[in-house]
């Protein structure tokens, strides 16, 4: 492969200009939005393509149509320069001083339990940008694109250090306009809707055969892709979902669901608190760490206030 030297190399203008074009199909319009003239724009396409030794646009009397190469690197252009302008706000918003976190975390985890646990952060640590991104599925997650993720599973990930954060205990919920009052026997389930959800397949199933029973409904009711689309789903009495308890505590709290039945199932995994191997010894892996810590001691003490006693 041909080495490209730094002369060689396109320039922000060009990418911008070659972008802009691909987006519209049109020299003009490139040219509207960047206050640039149509020949500029087209000179700056031209050297880019030069440059690239490579074709990106078919010119004719109808317009721009991009080449094959031109779809490819259309795409290339416009992450280049949405990673170029994140850089750039990142440094106007945080002072020359900023590191930037980016944490990966489940989408109903990250609402509902990250984002309080981090309220004060910002202010204790202002040269720490966070930057969180949602992690549907912990098989997909790229290490090298994350320094922290909060994650259900065993714990073992490839190059990862996981700190277990809590188990998990899953309970039946549903609003309470659904049934009447708490079920008497798990008899009481069959004809309901059970809410499942896609990365727990098998959860109802072990719920049941965990207390001895069957239901031939196990697997059948509307399959949704996180926990936080099933507790609306069972806030509005579409059916009977089975969710982790700590992320519907507000809920059961306030009434607005009930239990269906008292029964609490423990999932075999936990949620843990994980990063590089290669990040151990880092300052914001660290403080991160140590914040996350700090919240779950005093989370414990404000349930159990006898055991900042006893310390």
């Amino acid at each position: 492969m041909q080495k490209m030297t730094s002369r060689t190399y396109p320039s922000t203008t060009s990418l911008r200009c070659f972008e802009a074009s691909a987006r519209f199909l049109s020299f003009t319009k490139a040219a509207y939005v960047l206050h640039m003239t149509q020949s500029a724009v087209s000179k700056q396409v031209a050297h880019l393509e030069i440059s690239l030794k490579t074709q990106l646009f078919e010119r004719a009397l109808q317009g721009l149509k991009l080449t094959p190469s031109g779809e490819l690197f259309f795409k290339e252009a416009q992450r280049i320069l949405g990673q170029i302008e994140q850089s750039v706000l990142n440094l106007l918003a945080h002072g020359s001083e900023a590191e930037s976190l980016k944490i990966a975390v489940h989408p109903t985890l990250g609402a509902r339990w990250l984002i309080p646990a981090l309220k004060g952060f910002g202010k204790a640590y202002p040269n720490i940008h966070l930057d969180i991104q949602e992690q549907v599925c912990s098989s997909n997650l790229d290490n090298n694109k994350i320094d922290i993720a909060f994650l259900y599973g065993s714990g073992v990930w490839r190059d990862m250090t996981s700190i277990k954060l809590f188990p998990e205990q899953c309970v039946a919920v549903c609003a309470p306009d659904l049934i009447n009052e708490p079920f008497k026997s798990l008899e009481e389930f069959r004809g309901h809707v059970l809410i499942q959800s896609q990365s727990r397949p098998r959860a109802w199933d072990e719920y049941f055969l965990l207390q001895s029973s069957t239901n031939e409904n196990n697997f059948i009711g509307p399959r949704l892709e996180t926990f936080y689309a099933s507790i609306h789903a069972a806030l509005t009495s579409c059916g009977i979902a089975l969710i982790p308890e700590f992320l519907v505590e507000k809920e059961l709290n306030s009434g607005e669901l009930i239990r269906a039945w008292p029964y609490e199932m423990q999932t075999q995994h936990s949620y843990y608190m994980t990063f590089p191997t290669s990040m151990t010894n880092t300052i914001k892996v660290n403080t991160m760490v140590e914040w996350i810590k700090q919240h779950l001691k005093r989370s414990l003490e404000d349930k159990n206030p006898l055991l900042e006693k006893s310390a």
